[in-house]
């Protein structure tokens, strides 16, 4: 995962009260991390520009304001910084602090994907696989969901073997289908473990395994996945 910032020439001073923000989040001070993002942010530094947003859009440290979140977001994005741009197209996609547009969470999704980054390039497969700001693609989504699935990001793997799965924008596979939800389950992530689960109970591109399949499908219910925990309900099993 990749994060670039147009900031050439940061000085010491600015590098030195952006570590010490960090250091202050680390330890739960957020008030002193805001205190210390801001002087950095102030200096148009855009890593602590972004810092700064996710401080406004969670409430860390300062009162939650989403209206400020974007306005740091954008200073950030402006400059390259790919993980602002990501932020900011959330922020466009949700209408957090700014009115709902999903062709501009699509236009700086791209711009962060195309840095590398695994969250913006598994949003933007789902702009594609939705058709929300763009026309709907199933082979553009997997496209973006197979780069971001590569770097391990978990959401999406899940959604690779989804489409794997399904037989939208490849070929229908159930065996790589189980190939990507068992690496994004393995990383706890409980939608996997359930579609996991069922390929086992179903004998879907692996041999059929009712035990692995309860296993699962238990450590997916006790996320409070509702299909898992309703699935066991009727196989009379608990979690």
């Amino acid at each position: 995962m990749f994060s670039v910032t147009a900031c050439n020439h940061v000085s010491k001073e600015t590098l030195k009260q952006y570590d010490l923000a960090k250091r202050y989040k680390k330890e739960g001070n957020y008030e002193k991390a805001v205190e210390h993002y801001k002087l950095a942010a102030d200096k148009d530094y855009a890593p602590a520009q972004n810092s700064l947003g996710v401080c406004y859009e969670n409430g860390q440290g300062v009162e939650r304001d989403p209206v400020q979140a974007v306005e740091w977001y954008k200073l950030a994005a402006k400059q390259g910084y790919a993980n602002a741009q990501c932020n900011l197209g959330v922020c466009y996609e949700n209408g957090e602090g700014v009115e709902k547009d999903y062709k501009e969470a699509v236009k700086w999704y791209k711009l962060a994907a195309k840095q590398g980054l695994a969250n913006a390039q598994c949003n933007l497969g789902y702009c594609y696989d939705k058709g929300k700001g763009v026309w709907q693609d199933d082979q553009e989504a997997v496209r973006w969901y197979k780069l971001a699935a590569k770097q391990g990001y978990a959401l999406a793997q899940h959604n690779l073997g989804d489409c794997y799965a399904k037989g939208e924008g490849v070929e229908e596979d159930d065996k790589e289908a189980v190939k990507w939800f068992r690496l994004a389950a393995e990383q706890g992530y409980a939608d996997a473990q359930y579609n996991l689960g069922y390929c086992y109970y179903d004998g879907k591109g692996v041999e059929q395994n009712y035990k692995e399949a309860v296993r699962w499908f238990r450590l997916a219910a006790q996320q409070g996945n509702a299909f898992a925990q309703q699935t066991l309900r009727i196989l009379g099993e608990s979690y």
